[in-house]
């Protein structure tokens, strides 16, 4: 296993948090650097919700995201569950026939590719899983009982902590606006918005919506699409469902024990025509209460526009650039699903030089520098 002076992670969502927290645990010396607070940016409002049945449109893409699943709950058992990790599945239905038709038709490609699915109806779904829903009794529901969601700012915690009581350090609130190299190209330092120039071996670009400015630092063109959501975070005397939910028009899921998120991608259509992001919410939380009419007498309570962080084609961003040598990425979509495994993957290949197959359709080379 290879060892290094200093590894510096940019970027402390749940991606950075996972890649660093590997490596530290695996010994080498590594530096958290946040230009925010860890845990605090789009992991904070990302939907948060753990699955593989909306990653059909490549079967590779599918198995990385049924293997972040597995690593979820991996990680569960080896950090414990509490105040992160919320396993209690996904519901989805539909109000058009041919929406319903067509997730009907991914669910049984799914049952194909050996992912769990149950077909319930409306009336079967009131009485044994969400008693709360407003729902025909007989519309077909999806539901798949191994999906979760995550609260990614108490597992960006988690990690972090963990890391920073086995030797790394954590500097919050610090820009890097500067990548040092070697004559040969090689990562040699990262300055930093507070004057220090710190000497680095590698450097991991997990800066999520800003990874694009970063790879810019060393030369490197990372095309990333523009692609903004709201979320709306509502407060409630109880949560009165306990799992994810597609409903039509909206995506719903438990915060907590007194606390929703409230996202469409409908709503996130509307962001780019001037609707201002407290109109958004409350378009929102107005389709929450036809969803969930116990949610009446919810308020709103935080709203935020973000940028997702995605790669030009859709697809993560994971590995070296052989043209930087010590220079990776971890730059994805679905961060919250692959956090995990992209952290382990990417880990062991830093300490060792070795690539996993699970990559290889999702190489950083694939965009030319």
């Amino acid at each position: 296993m290879k060892r290094f002076e200093r590894i510096a992670v940019i970027g402390v969502g749940i991606l950075g948090a996972s890649v660093g927290w590997n490596l530290s645990r695996h010994g080498a010396k590594v530096v958290f650097i946040d230009a925010g607070q860890s845990g605090e940016g789009v992991t904070n409002w990302s939907f948060s919700w753990v699955n593989a049945s909306n990653k059909t449109v490549r079967k590779s893409y599918f198995d990385l995201n049924v293997a972040g699943m597995a690593a979820h709950r991996e990680l569960a058992e080896a950090i414990g569950p509490d105040s992160w990790w919320y396993p209690s599945g996904h519901l989805r239905w539909a109000d058009d026939p041919a929406v319903e038709a067509k997730f009907l038709k991914t669910a049984e490609l799914l049952a194909a590719w050996d992912y769990r699915v149950e077909v319930h109806t409306g009336a079967e779904v009131r009485r044994r899983l969400e008693p709360a829903l407003t729902m025909p009794g007989d519309v077909p529901v999806l539901f798949y009982p191994d999906e979760a969601w995550v609260h990614g700012r108490h597992l960006v915690g988690r990690l972090v902590g963990q890391a920073v009581a086995s030797g790394a350090e954590l500097r919050s609130g610090i820009a890097v606006c500067d990548i040092g190299t070697h004559a040969d190209g090689s990562i040699r330092t990262v300055a930093l918005s507070d004057g220090c120039r710190l000497d680095v071996d590698i450097v991991v670009n997990a800066a999520g919506p800003s990874a694009s400015q970063v790879a810019g630092l060393v030369a490197r063109h990372l095309p990333m699409r523009r692609e903004p959501g709201v979320v709306t975070r509502i407060d409630c005397a109880q949560v009165p469902v306990h799992r994810v939910l597609h409903a039509p028009h909206l995506e719903i899921r438990p915060d907590g024990d007194a606390s929703m998120v409230l996202h469409s991608r409908e709503v996130d259509a509307l962001i780019d025509t001037g609707e201002e992001p407290a109109q958004l919410a409350r378009l929102l939380h107005e389709s929450a209460r036809h969803v969930v009419p116990e949610l009446g007498n919810s308020r709103i309570a935080q709203t935020r526009v973000a940028e997702r962080p995605i790669p030009a084609d859709g697809f993560p961003s994971v590995g070296a650039v052989p043209s930087v040598p010590g220079y990776y990425e971890a730059v994805s979509h679905s961060g919250i699903t692959l956090g995990p495994v992209i952290g382990r993957l990417l880990a062991s290949e830093i300490l060792t030089g070795r690539r996993d197959e699970m990559l290889a359709d999702f190489r950083p080379e694939r965009f030319p520098s």
